[in-house]
């Protein structure tokens, strides 16, 4: 017997298991599933039961404290901050909105602005997910923006000695 037509079986019998008021009809319920199946009683039990849990209770959805308003300026914020992650926009959002509202950066009511105030780095980053991946952001060191000002500034980037001990020894030998 296959995993599927055990489950139609169980769910025929748990309508009588149900029904059945008296131990000892259960008890027969429970021996007739065990012998056809080949399954543990305790295991089956459990799954009785979870089946009427899983059907009696619904799971209870958290209300949305963060709408499509809060996110918008949220995005609209993070853009003109050049997109920095959550832990560094949180501190920044408590700051610089009322000061972004006053210079007519951002539109938003005194509600959203609140919310603002009150977000937490881990649900900035879970808001802007969306924008994320469309700028493909997710890559944790990303091209620079203007690759050519770089080659325009002269770095120097060799000539660094890396014989500590060589060089502290050379120097002062008291040291070591």
């Amino acid at each position: 017997m296959d995993m599927h037509s055990k489950i139609q079986y169980l769910t025929k019998l748990q309508q009588r298991y149900f029904q059945c008021h008296s131990k000892k009809k259960k008890i027969s319920i429970l021996d007739e599933y065990c012998k056809n199946t080949g399954q543990n009683r305790k295991y089956v039990i459990s799954r009785i039961n979870s089946f009427l849990s899983s059907r009696a209770k619904e799971k209870r959805k958290r209300k949305r404290i963060y709408d499509g308003y809060v996110k918008a300026a949220l995005a609209k914020v993070w853009d003109i901050f050049d997109e920095p992650c959550g832990q560094r926009l949180a501190p920044l959002l408590k700051t610089e909105v009322s000061r972004l509202r006053q210079q007519e950066e951002i539109f938003i009511s005194n509600e959203v602005a609140e919310k603002l105030n009150k977000i937490s780095p881990r649900t900035i980053d879970r808001a802007l997910r969306r924008q994320k991946e469309a700028l493909h952001l997710s890559r944790k060191y990303r091209q620079k923006r203007n690759p050519l000002i770089y080659q325009v500034i002269p770095v120097e980037t060799g000539g660094w000695d890396r014989d500590f001990f060589g060089q502290a020894q050379k120097y002062s030998p008291k040291l070591f």
